[in-house]
């Protein structure tokens, strides 16, 4: 086989997987009790888990909401794709200052930022191609085998998708990768403090919709176990990483009509401590330092004014 009828068998897997709707399934019942209650019962233990804001997710299919038929989303049009491809930095470029976001009469900061008291922000309800760990290839089987070049072909549009969406990232608001980092990492303090303190309503200005009637829910059924709980975060990060790149577009037409998600995991040392009404230490020990892993999924709109970065899902591998 040629090498062009390489390249061309490649453009034609990448447009077919550009232009696919999504098609969506229903959300799985989950216990979030019980997923937070593993996961703060493995910190007494001293062992590396799950953050304090663990909630259960099913990494193969969606947060919350009712999907029970193909979408209207679209993922973004391959001829943009090899345009922006040309110009795009590598997502490890920190070079560019991102604009400052908006700064709202009124509001609370979060994540370095203002964000309104009362803030209509859509959001699309699902994470879009969920991050997974990739699975292990031997390098022969990778360049000897037909499952090896299919794997590497792949890849390859997994890394075109992502490059993509950093290149429409920095086009539409200066996107800096370690300056969103780091906001995306004092909004995960931000939201960590508020759920060990059970302040709901603060919670909606960092969460989707979705994702804060979870949290919410997840809350309430915490509090009628413990009375209170004690959470800190050992400053700095161990690591921040960006995993994963993603645009949703709403129009195929119009590409600036999309939401963009980005996969972070942080690997960060915690303590934790629970009690009951009587003050007594019920589970954790504050005096320990626990490793946590924790991937969570930001989601920005790039067409809403005064849009800004927020929660929409945690993924549990």
């Amino acid at each position: 086989e040629t090498l062009p009828m390489s390249l061309a068998r490649l453009g034609q897997s990448l447009i077919r997987r550009l232009h696919r709707p999504l098609h969506l399934p229903p959300a799985p019942p989950t216990d979030h009790h019980a997923a937070v209650s593993r996961s703060l019962a493995l910190i007494h233990a001293n062992t590396s888990v799950r953050g304090f804001a663990s909630l259960a997710y099913n990494g193969g299919g969606v947060i919350s909401g009712k999907f029970g038929g193909p979408s209207h989303v679209h993922t973004a049009q391959i001829l943009e794709l090899a345009v922006h491809l040309n110009h795009a930095r590598p997502m490890s470029s920190g070079a560019g200052a991102a604009p400052k976001p908006p700064s709202l009469s009124e509001g609370v900061s979060f994540g370095g930022y203002k964000v309104a008291l009362k803030a209509d922000m859509p959001s699309p309800g699902f994470v879009f191609e969920p991050y997974r760990v990739p699975e292990p290839i031997p390098f022969w089987k990778r360049l000897f085998t037909p499952s090896g070049w299919s794997r590497t072909k792949e890849d390859a549009i997994l890394q075109f998708m992502n490059a993509f969406t950093v290149s429409k990232l920095r086009k539409k608001i200066g996107y800096n990768k370690k300056q969103f980092q780091e906001q995306a990492f004092n909004i995960y303090k931000e939201v960590n403090k508020l759920i060990a303190r059970g302040d709901i309503p603060s919670l909606q200005k960092a969460l989707t919709d979705d994702m804060h009637s979870t949290v919410k829910n997840e809350i309430r059924k915490r509090q009628s176990k413990w009375k209170s709980v004690h959470w800190e975060l050992v400053e700095p990060a161990v690591s921040i990483r960006t995993l994963k790149a993603r645009m949703i577009t709403l129009d195929k037409n119009d590409l600036n009509k999309a939401y963009v998600q980005l996969t972070l995991e942080f690997i960060t040392k915690q303590k934790f401590e629970a009690y009951n009404s009587k003050r007594e230490v019920v589970s954790g020990d504050k005096s320990k330092e626990v490793l946590v892993k924790d991937i969570w999924v930001f989601e920005r709109s790039l067409f809403h004014p005064g849009a800004y970065w927020r929660v929409c899902a945690r993924i549990t591998l």
